[in-house]
């Protein structure tokens, strides 16, 4: 576990998390909850959740996990899990934003966890988010809402000291 490591999704009933290398859901509190929750901190992402971002995130740094030999303006490559855990500094605040093989890849390391859970599925999702014992973890509801008739609810996961 890092403690300065946390994650940030939204995921449907079945753990959907997108399709077609998009976001399923977009919901306004949402992504204004995002941005204030990754402002400042290092984006741990895959290549194509980074080719995907309509824009410049600014005020956060860009950490890649990728295979490809690639190079990016103003974002960290890393080509290995390993490379990029070892170096993670303990004076900064890092976020995984998004690909289902980078969630899969540190969810055991993650100590804490922004989840929106919609009340809904999507049958053409081809992206899930991983499964996690939740008994590991303390849960807060942080708010619950409703847009477009798609209710949702907005957990903080923090890992707990004793994890069973």
């Amino acid at each position: 576990m890092i403690k300065n490591l946390e994650l940030i999704a939204a995921i449907g009933k079945n753990n959907e998390l997108g399709y077609n290398n998009e976001l399923i859901w977009k919901i306004k509190e949402d992504l204004k909850q995002f941005k204030q929750l990754t402002m400042g901190k290092n984006l741990i992402m895959g290549y194509n959740t980074y080719m995907s971002l309509p824009k410049k995130l600014d005020g956060r740094n860009y950490i890649i996990l990728t295979r490809k030999n690639i190079e990016i303006e103003n974002a960290i490559i890393y080509h290995c899990r390993e490379d990029l855990i070892k170096n993670i500094k303990e004076t900064e605040k890092y976020i995984i934003i998004d690909g289902a093989q980078i969630y899969r890849l540190f969810i055991d390391d993650v100590y804490v966890m922004y989840l929106t859970q919609i009340g809904d599925t999507f049958k053409l999702a081809d992206t899930y988010f991983p499964t996690f014992d939740d008994g590991n973890y303390e849960k807060r509801l942080l708010m619950e809402g409703n847009q477009d008739g798609i209710n949702y609810k907005k957990y903080k996961y923090v890992r707990s000291f004793y994890e069973r």
